[in-house]
């Protein structure tokens, strides 16, 4: 269980709440409240009224819309230290404008967007705090966006394994933290283009695949694909 020392350590280290004084850190974590997700448990729905935003503390949370024949659309996943759903306090309407659902056992903060606003319209610092967050959110996915447009599918899936590769013991590689049709869905490629695209690498000799870690044997071979 969460104690409210937890809390306050945990938001204070947080990009949006680091210009916040210690009596503002403390009006936040009053209106924190902790929630426990199991996986596949929605968060909230998309045209739901919105009064609070949210901190991911553990696990991933996905954001998606549905298209009006019910097709899912994944918008964004939110891992541990981000938070999300904060602009949405100030959209005209207040209402969520996406499904929040957690991908496995998950736990978040909330908090309560009129404490919050109430706290920054005295406070320069936190609203430039709220600004840059917002900015950064916005260049990220407008990146994402532009590859999804412009380039292929084995573009976008090497782009992604270049990005997110970490040198290890064993070489560069990377653990698949999502579940195959999800990340392929980020990708906006059908799980099977996904699969057949690791395969093709791995038969060129530029990857190898173990379980969900892929290791990269050649990160010049995969760059030259890019060109």
């Amino acid at each position: 269980m969460a104690t409210t020392a937890d809390i306050t350590a945990e938001i204070a280290q947080t990009h949006l709440f680091s210009a916040l004084t210690a009596e503002d850190l403390r009006q936040m974590v009053d209106s924190a409240q902790v929630r426990r997700l199991r996986r596949g448990e929605r968060l909230f729905g998309q045209g739901e009224p919105a009064s609070r935003f949210f901190l991911v503390r553990s696990g991933q949370v996905k954001l998606y819309r549905l298209s009006p024949v019910g097709q899912e659309k994944l918008i964004d996943i939110i891992g541990p230290g981000r938070t999300f759903a904060e602009a949405v306090m100030f959209m005209q309407g207040g209402s969520y404008p996406v499904f929040a659902e957690a991908l496995g056992p998950t736990e978040v903060i909330s908090f309560d967007n009129e404490t919050f606003r109430d706290l920054i319209r005295h406070s320069v610092d936190s609203c430039f705090r709220l600004l840059a967050t917002m900015s950064v959110q916005l260049q990220r996915l407008l990146g994402e966006i532009e590859g999804l447009s412009l380039h292929n599918a084995t573009f976008r899936v090497i782009t992604y394994l270049l990005n997110h590769a970490k040198e290890t013991r064993g070489g560069t590689a990377l653990r698949l933290d999502l579940p195959k049709s999800v990340l392929a869905a980020r990708l906006s490629i059908k799980p099977e283009t996904f699969s057949r695209i690791l395969a093709d690498l791995r038969h060129k000799g530029l990857i190898t695949v173990q379980g969900q870690t892929i290791t990269l044997r050649d990160r010049d071979g995969l760059r030259l694909l890019l060109t």
